[in-house]
Order: structure tokens, then sequence, then C-alpha cells
């Protein structure tokens, strides 16, 4: 054993110092907000629970269920949910190369080697002695090499790794987010469409109707070709705000087709019946800042790229320091292939190396510099991110509350219009109401319908970014 002795003071030296990791050890993310990470939202409405939200499947609330499918075949199909799958499948066996830069590369090698000297007689002129016979020789051999990480820059890189396997995992869950958002959005604005449709097709009858009944007035001669022209005036602007419409409809349809992975087209006979627009429920839980900050995968994302860049610094910082390598190898050699194992057919060699770059330190500190800067940009941009995450928690709080108090208006306002357009067609209809007033009325009856639909699309809108700005609508990866 006395042979191996070098070797083995040399790795028991190695593993001794092995305990050295170079560069700043991740202490967490800076803390962004203050004041408002440890209170309530500044601007959270009556009506919202200061309980904290489950993170997966707020839509089930809306109680649509041709939503419900549409979002569960977006995140199934979606191409850019596949995108970061990939991304995430990336990052992980980058992770699994880094770690196995900890532990030894073993090769092995196999050859034989089939030659035959040539006849010296014949070559200097003398008698042919015939040469020597083809020779056999087998060869067999194994290497072993293993850069021991003295000052940590492997452990370093490892970790940095980590985090950034982490952090694409993060981006996943934050593709949910927003694709389920976009997929709300586009149908609420479909069912908006598409009601906003229906009512300027009855607008369209109730309309031709009264023109009807005005060129009868006119035949008996009680209205004139003045009313008759207005109401007809008013009738083709009805059916002329009705294209811009349609093909509004027929863009929701692809658009939701394309982000649930299809083709434009697919879901055009699924989604053209007119429904009625999803329901807000009546309360809806938003938790606190704190909450958030753990919530939102963007917000883990960017903590976890600054944990990366953290662990860079390290990785730099290691080549300011000698590598230790050991390298072995194991061979054998005999003309018989039977024999290769045999002791005496055996060569070792084992080699300790020490590398250093001692005169390449303008290169180190350039690296190490470039790290410490890419840390300190992550670290921006993770206040950055937290700052406006509070930012849009808070803004859409406010737009949701304030868009409840609106749709209250707009539903009065409408029922009232509906009244007072009863009230004239009936006056107009007995003579006391003239046919300009009866217009009049039918144009304040059509606008507040259509601001309340407007007002109804824009709630639930609100609510779903309400959802979003919350980091909600991801699933745990399991």
């Amino acid at each position: 054993m006395s042979r191996f002795q070098p070797a083995l003071a040399a790795l028991a030296a190695a593993l001794a110092l092995a305990g050295c990791t170079v560069g700043p050890d991740y202490r967490g993310a800076p803390e962004v907000g203050g004041v408002a990470t440890r209170a309530g939202f500044a601007h959270a409405p009556a009506g919202v629970d200061a309980q904290a939200p489950l993170a997966a499947d707020w839509w089930h609330a809306l109680g649509d269920a041709q939503l419900d499918t549409l979002i569960e075949q977006a995140l199934a199909n979606s191409p850019d949910i596949r995108a970061a799958q990939a991304r995430v499948r990336q990052a992980r066996a980058g992770l699994r190369g880094k770690q196995a830069g900890e532990l030894p590369t073993v090769s092995a090698d196999a050859a034989m080697l089939r030659t035959r000297s040539p006849d010296l007689a014949a070559l200097t002129g003398g008698d042919a002695g015939g040469g020597r016979g083809p020779l056999s020789l087998y060869l067999a051999s194994f290497d072993a090499s293993w850069e021991i990480d003295v000052f940590g820059g492997t452990r370093r890189a490892v970790e940095a790794a980590s985090a950034e396997a982490d952090a694409a995992q993060a981006d996943l869950a934050d593709a949910h987010v927003q694709l389920a958002a976009e997929v709300a959005q586009a149908y609420v604005s479909l069912r908006e469409q598409q009601s906003r449709l229906d009512h300027l097709r009855d607008s369209e009858k109730l309309e031709a109707d009264m023109l009807d009944l005005t060129e009868q007035r006119r035949s008996r001669g009680v209205a004139s070709q003045l009313e008759v022209e207005r109401l007809s005036t008013q009738l083709d602007g009805t059916r002329s705000d009705m294209a811009p419409v349609q093909a509004k409809i027929t863009e929701l349809f692809d658009e939701l087709a394309v982000l649930s992975g299809r083709e434009p087209g697919a879901l055009d006979a699924q989604l053209q019946d007119a429904r009625a627009m999803p329901a807000i429920p009546a309360t809806v839980a938003v938790g606190d800042p704190a909450a958030l900050l753990k919530a939102r995968p963007d917000i883990r994302a960017a903590e976890r790229r600054l944990a990366s860049q953290n662990a860079q610094i390290g990785v730099h910082t290691a080549d300011w320091f000698p590598k230790l390598s050991l390298l072995g190898s194991l061979g054998f050699s005999a003309a018989d292939p039977g024999h290769l194992a045999r002791k005496e057919n055996a060569t070792w060699l084992t080699l300790p190396r020490l590398q250093w770059n001692i005169l390449d330190f303008g290169r180190v500190a350039a690296g190490v510099a470039g790290a410490e800067a890419g840390r300190d940009e992550a670290r921006a941009n993770y206040e950055s991110t937290v700052l406006k995450a509070l930012r849009d928690a808070d803004v859409a709080l406010s737009r949701y509350g304030h868009q409840r108090e609106n749709v209250v208006v707009l539903r009065r306002r409408e029922a009232s219009a509906e009244r007072a357009a009863d009230l004239t067609r009936q006056r107009y209809r007995a003579g006391t109401a003239t046919m300009l007033e009866w217009l009049d009325a039918e144009r304040t009856r059509v606008l507040a319908q259509q601001d309340r639909i407007s007002g109804d699309a824009s709630l639930v809108e609100d609510f779903v970014s309400l959802q979003k700005s919350l980091g909600l609508g991801w699933r745990p990866a399991g």
C-alpha cells in the first residue's frame, strides 16, 4: 500500500480543504415595500376577504362551465405552456450537468493491435529469413480524473444552476397565470360582443316595426315623409353598428382557438351561441401584500435569479485560486486476451495535478466584477418586480371596487331608460308624443343598454385582472 500513499495524502489534503467555499453566501432577497408589505392593500374596497386565496382555479368562482373548459384546454394544449415546460426540463438538465461536475470522470478503452515485422535479411540483400510472423497485442485501460472542488467553485455553479431551475419552474407557473387570464378576458369580451349584437338585433327589429308603423301613418296622412326618413336613417345606423361587432366576434373566436392550441375556426361551432356574462362571486379573497409576495410566480422567479447571480460571484472568485485534480490510469496488455487480467501485465499511474493561471488575474478580476454587476442588476430587477406587483394589485383592487359601484348605477340607468322608452312609445301610438321624442327615447334606451353591457363586461374583466395581479392561476408542480 505504500505506493499509494502520496495519492492518498493528496486526496486527504484536498478533502480537508473542500469545505472552503469562496464568494458571498446568499442571505435572501432584500425587503421591498416597507410598511406596505406589513399592512393591508391601500385601496382595497369593501367586500373583499383578507383571507389568502388559493393559487389555482380561480375561474371556477365565475360559475361558467364553458369558460372552465376553455381554460383547462388552453393550459393543457397551449404551445406557450409546452415551451415553458421545455425550458424547465432544459434548466434541470443543466443542473444535473453541474452536479455531475462534482464527481470523478471515468473512461474505458480497449484495442487489439495486429502487426508483422519485415524480413530484415531480404531488405539488406542477404538470404531471405522470412521475417517474424504476425503478432497480436490486446490492450485494455481505465482512466479516471477528478477535479476536487477545493474552493467551492463547482458548488457555487451547482447552487446557481439550482436557482435557475427554480426560476424556470416559476416562469412556467407565471405562464399559467398569464394564459388563464388571457383566455378569461377574451371569453368575457366575446360574451360582451355577442350580447351587444343581440341587443342591436332587438333594436333593429323594433326600429323596423317603428318604420312600418310610421309608413302606415304617413299613408293615412298623420305622419310626414320626414319622419319616415329619420326612422329609415336610424334603422340603417343600427344595421351599420352590427358589422364591426360581428367582425369582433369572429376575431375572438380565432383568438380563443389559438390560445387553446387550436387552429383558427376550430371553436366557432362551440362558441357561436350567445350566453350570459359570467357572474362574479359575492366576495373575493385577496389576502395581504405579504401573501402576494409569496404567491406571484414572477416575484419568485426574480428572487431565484437573484440567488443564481449571487452564486455566480463565487464561481468566478474560485478562479483566483489553484485547481487540484487527481488523475489515475490502470492498463493491461497481453498477446493473449485470456492473459489480460494477470497482475504482471498491468500498468498503473496516479498523478496529482495542481493548475494555477497565475498570470491571468486580470481576466479573473473582470469576471468577478461582471458577476457582481449581474447580482446588482438582479437585485434591482427583483425590487422593481415587487413594487410593480404591489402596484398592480392595489390598482386592480381599486378598479374592481369602483366598477362594482358603477355597474349598480348603469343598471339603474338602463331600467329607467327602458321605462321611459316604453312610455314614449305608448304616447306616440296614442298620438300624444312626436316621432322625434320616440326616437330620442329609443336612442337613450339603446345607449343605456350598451353601457350596461360594457359595464358588466368591465366588472368581470376587472375581476380577472385582480386574480392575475394576485398571481393566481398556477398549480404547484407535482
